[in-house]
């Protein structure tokens, strides 16, 4: 090994064989999400309703992608949007884009959520459409937005059943620019029982994970042209996944292959 990175990738491999270690992540998995642990983190004031690790793992990504618009559907409470834009704050400090942007996409924005996004010092790196994330307007809009970008990463976090996440899928993953990432969240669902996911219309079987293996094979037999012209393709980043051991995106991290 010539330096620590070396070190650590050799780790986060070991991790992915490392039987002993995945069962443990997965039983803290299991339990935690059925005591709906990942609803008690905020980020910087806001409720950001996600895992520390997949947190950390924005952060990481952020600053390796470098981009110069975060498109994200599910707002919710504002806390992924505010985390988002923090990071590109960050990165304009240390010599990044000082003018990149967040978007983000949700069909019922609550007042009070937006009144309070729109309150926080973040805000100015914030837009937010209000719709559905695959209606064709909405797509228009965002595809407005991506419009002239160098670096784009989407992070797809809304309704969770495998129509709806395919469509997202079909809608938003071509304007990802290469070496940058598609994150589709809640793939976990197709690995837990369906008990923990309550009366939600999706489950085992019909999930964001379901949604993602469909994708990758329409796009490695059928072919997809990415927005800037070139042809698509993205493999499964299971050194992310390996690293953070813990996360509700198994196979979701979806690196664009230039």
């Amino acid at each position: 090994m010539n330096n620590f990175s070396d070190e650590v990738a050799a780790r986060v491999d070991g991790n992915g064989r490392d039987s002993a270690l995945q069962a443990g992540a997965r039983s803290f998995l299991l339990e935690s999400l059925r005591t709906q642990y990942s609803y008690n983190f905020s980020w910087l004031g806001r409720p950001v309703i996600q895992y520390p690790q997949d947190i950390v793992a924005m952060q990481e990504l952020i600053w390796l992608v470098q981009p110069d618009l975060i498109i994200e559907t599910g707002i919710a409470h504002g806390g992924s949007l505010i985390l988002s834009a923090s990071m590109l704050e960050l990165n304009a400090a240390c010599g990044g884009n000082p003018d990149a942007r967040v978007l983000g996409i949700d069909i019922d924005i609550r007042p009070h959520n937006r009144a309070a996004i729109i309150a926080h010092p973040m805000s100015r790196r914030i837009d937010m459409i209000q719709g559905s994330s695959i209606a064709p307007d909405v797509i228009d809009k965002v595809k407005a937005h991506a419009g002239g970008r160098q670096r784009v990463l989407v992070c797809l976090d809304s309704n969770h059943t495998h129509d709806h996440v395919l469509a997202e899928l079909e809608a938003y993953a071509p304007l990802a620019t290469a070496d940058s990432y598609c994150i589709v969240f809640d793939t976990v669902v197709e690995d837990i029982p369906k008990a923990l996911s309550g009366d939600r219309p999706w489950g085992p079987g019909d999930n964001p994970k379901t949604a993602v293996h469909e994708y990758l094979r329409r796009v490695a037999t059928e072919g997809r042209t990415a927005a800037d012209g070139r042809p698509l393709r993205f493999e499964i980043d299971k050194s992310v996944e390996n690293k953070l051991l813990v996360t509700v995106a198994p196979d979701g991290y979806l690196r664009r292959v230039a």
